[in-house]
This record gives C-alpha cells, sequence and structure tokens, in this order.
C-alpha cells in the first residue's frame, strides 16, 4: 500500500515535469550546501577536531545519506500534529489503509530524491580518498551504517510523530531530533562536551548513526573509551528503536 500511494503521489507530480525535475535540481542544490560549507571549513584549518577533510566529508556522506531515506520514506509524519489539530486524521482512520502510511506517501514527491544525490556524490569522493587499509568488514560497514542510520533516523520520525497524539504542539521539538540529528551526525563528535556525546549515545542513540560505525572504517579510537563491540551495535541500536517507534505509534489511538 505504501509503494501504490506513493506512486500515485508520483504520478501527479509528473505532470508537470519540468516543475518536478527543477524542484528535484534545487533540493540537491540545497541539500549540497551542507557539504559547501563543510569544504570551505577545512579552506581555513587543516583539520577538524582531529580529522582531516576526507573524514568529516565521509561523515557528511554517511549522515546526509541516511538522513535522506529516512525522510524520503516517513519525513512527511512530521505533519501528524497538523491533521490531529485540523480534524483531518478522522478521515484517515476510516480507510482501510494505516494512517502511518498514509502520513507517510502524503505529497510523495520525486524532488526528495534529490536530498540522496550530493549524499551519495560526497561519499563516494570521501570513500576514493581516505586513508584506510579497506578490510571486507570495512567495505560491508559502509552498507551497514547507512541502512542502520535511515532506520533509526525513520524510527525518530515515527516516535515524534506518536508524541503529537499527546502533545500536539510539538512539531520543533521532533524536528530538533530529526532534522537536528542529521545535522549533529554529519561532524565528529570530538567536537562536542563529552557529556553531550554520552548523551547522544545512551539517551538519543544518535552516535550510531554513524560515529561509532565510523570510528571502526576509519580505525580512530572511541573518545567515550567503550567497548570495540559499540562499533558493530548499529543494526541492534536501530532494530530496538523500530521495536520502541512501533510500541509508541500502537499506544496511540491510530
Amino acid at each position: 500500500m505504501y509503494g501504490l500511494l506513493a506512486w500515485t503521489w508520483i504520478r501527479a507530480a509528473a505532470q508537470y515535469p519540468v516543475s518536478m525535475v527543477l524542484l528535484a535540481l534545487a533540493t540537491a542544490v540545497v541539500t549540497g550546501l551542507d557539504a559547501a560549507a563543510i569544504v570551505l571549513l577545512f579552506s581555513q584549518a587543516p583539520r577538524i577536531a582531529g580529522f582531516g577533510a576526507p573524514e568529516v566529508l565521509f561523515l557528511y556522506g554517511t549522515s546526509a545519506l541516511s538522513f535522506g531515506i529516512s525522510d524520503i520514506l516517513l519525513g512527511t509524519t512530521e505533519r501528524l500534529g497538523y491533521h490531529v489539530r485540523r480534524g483531518t486524521l478522522d478521515a484517515m482512520l476510516v480507510r482501510p489503509v494505516s494512517p502511518l502510511v498514509q502520513v507517510a506517501t502524503e505529497d510523495f514527491s520525486p524532488r526528495r530524491f534529490g536530498k540522496l544525490v550530493p549524499a551519495a556524490g560526497v561519499l563516494a569522493f570521501a570513500l576514493a580518498r581516505v586513508e584506510v587499509a579497506w578490510t571486507p568488514g570495512r567495505v560491508a560497514m559502509v552498507p551497514v551504517m547507512v541502512l542502520s542510520g535511515a532506520a533509526i533516523f525513520g524510527a525518530l520520525w515515527v516516535l515524534t510523530a506518536a508524541v503529537q497524539f499527546v502533545v500536539v504542539d510539538v512539531h520543533g521539538a521532533g524536528k530538533s531530533l530529526t532534522y537536528g540529528g542529521g545535522f549533529l551526525t554529519q561532524y565528529p563528535m570530538t567536537m562536542f562536551a563529552r557529556d553531550f556525546v554520552r548523551g547522544v549515545t545512551f539517551v538519543v542513540p544518535l552516535a550510531f548513526v554513524n560515529w561509532q560505525p565510523a570510528l571502526y572504517v576509519l580505525g580512530r579510537a572511541d573518545p567515550l573509551g567503550l567497548p570495540g563491540a559499540a562499533r558493530f551495535a548499529s543494526p541492534l541500536v536501530a532494530a530496538a528503536l523500530c521495536g520502541a517507534a512501533g510500541l509508541a505509534w500502537r499506544a496511540v489511538p491510530a
């Protein structure tokens, strides 16, 4: 049903092909400005928090790709509070499709895929230039961390949507976890205070989006001194967070 509804919105957008292409290009350009900001920073300093340009671009590429995938699939769930306030959620509840699927596919447009273009391009650029002794484990970790990160962000989208049934006007706070988390994970965690890093490791596990697996790929030590197993915990964290999101969603009236 998700694919069918998404395809319906895509066909509607395709009725205006020029507009669709221009919107996708504009989305790609705007998303790429984050990478341009990183390049600008490195024009003034050779390293940021002990990391070189290819390493930070690697973090950016994996984070932006994970966030882009989750935003495409579940980003519009942030509109749930709007539907609750306007009463339009009632119409979704009587349809034979999950309200989560209906909200997630609302206004589904090909322009969303523009977010993936700069992320994939920067990641490919960084992988070709980062100084890493590539092993089968490190190679396999790259797609694993991207997919696990997408699942973590996706779970956060659903969790913040479920909260909007209880606290309707929480849209801004939800964005601080989703969009804010997307920006946060583009940079080395060594930039931030240790207590803050502990918070995004043990409370809101954003560190498992790409930071912990990136430490393994880049051969770096963990500033918190966590055991080596933490580098491989992203799939387990993603599964646990998705389970929590599922329980939260089932606990609400929808």
